[in-house]
Formats: structure tokens, C-alpha cells, sequence
């Protein structure tokens, strides 16, 4: 179990560099699809919350160290935030249980994605760019700019965790 968490833990990792790279290709498309996102929330999710949090803080450092993004400005901000992604998205999924594995899936991935983006905020204003963030600024950045990548999320993770689901690959927080 604990072996197979850890393939998967760096395959989602992996998956955390490469599909951002696909996305850099077009200008600001990291902002707007959040590619680096899907694979730290499925980590969470599939794997618990060590998992996911180790992911979340993985990825865009060995994004930045290869390739370049994100952006050194931008690295300790992403860092906080994908690791509260991935943390809470596994915490959740461990606790919540409604019967429903739809409903628990959404309500794990909706209370990653705000916390995420409460402490990016949080940590942006008060530490990372103090005196140069606002509330304007976290709100467009963080959900009208990036509302395709949410709406991404939102379908396709559902979908691939019940289609795992389905195949008898998992249950939510318990690979």
C-alpha cells in the first residue's frame, strides 16, 4: 500500500512538471488553465494528504529548478498554495463521507481549492508581496483569471476519480 501510494505520489509529481510545460506554450496559460493544480488535488485525493502535500510543494519546485516556471517571484506563493491543495484535498476526502462519492468528491476538491486560494492570498499579502497585493488583485487573479482552469477542475477531476473509482482502482484517501 505504502509502495503504491508513492508510485502514484511521483507519477502525479511528474505529472505536475510536464503538464504545465504543454501549457507554457501559449502566453499566460498557466495562470488561466492551471495545469499544475489537477495533478496536486488527484494526488491529495487518491493518495492522503502527506501525499498530496508533498506533491503540492514537489511539483512547482522541480517546475521552477527544470524549466523555469513558475517564476522565482512567484515560486513561494505557488508553494503554499498547491500544498494546502493537496493537503486539505486529501484531509477531506479522508473525512467526509455523505454516502454519496460524487457529492464527497466535490465537497474534498471545493474545500481544497478555497483553502488553496485563501492562503495564497493570505501569505501574498502578508509576507510574499506585502504592500503590493490586494483584495482586487487575489480576486482576479484567483478567480476570474483562472476561472477556465476552475472550471477544468471541477469537470475533469470528478470525472477521473469516479472512472478510477469505477475500475476499482481506489477509494477516496485509502490507496
Amino acid at each position: 500500500m505504502k509502495i503504491r501510494k508513492l508510485v502514484l505520489g511521483a507519477l502525479f509529481t511528474a505529472l505536475g512538471v510536464l503538464l504545465p510545460m504543454v501549457f507554457h506554450f501559449v502566453p499566460n496559460a498557466g495562470s488561466v488553465f492551471l495545469p499544475m493544480h489537477i495533478p496536486v488535488l488527484l494526488c491529495g485525493l487518491i493518495c492522503g494528504w502527506p501525499y498530496g502535500l508533498a506533491c503540492g510543494i514537489l511539483a512547482p519546485l522541480l517546475s521552477s529548478l527544470l524549466t523555469g516556471m513558475p517564476p522565482a517571484a512567484m515560486l513561494p506563493g505557488m508553494l503554499c498554495e498547491l500544498a494546502v491543495y493537496g493537503a486539505v484535498s486529501g484531509l477531506l476526502s479522508q473525512f467526509i463521507r455523505t454516502g454519496k462519492a460524487l457529492v464527497d468528491t466535490y465537497l474534498a476538491l471545493l474545500g481544497a481549492m478555497l483553502a488553496g486560494r485563501l492562503v495564497a492570498g493570505a501569505t501574498n499579502a502578508l509576507i510574499f508581496r506585502a504592500g503590493a497585493y490586494s483584495l482586487q488583485t487575489w480576486i482576479a487573479a484567483s478567480f476570474v483569471t483562472a476561472l477556465p482552469g476552475i472550471i477544468i477542475q471541477l469537470v475533469l477531476i470528478p470525472i477521473l476519480i469516479m472512472a478510477l473509482k469505477r475500475a476499482k482502482l481506489f477509494q477516496l484517501g485509502t490507496v
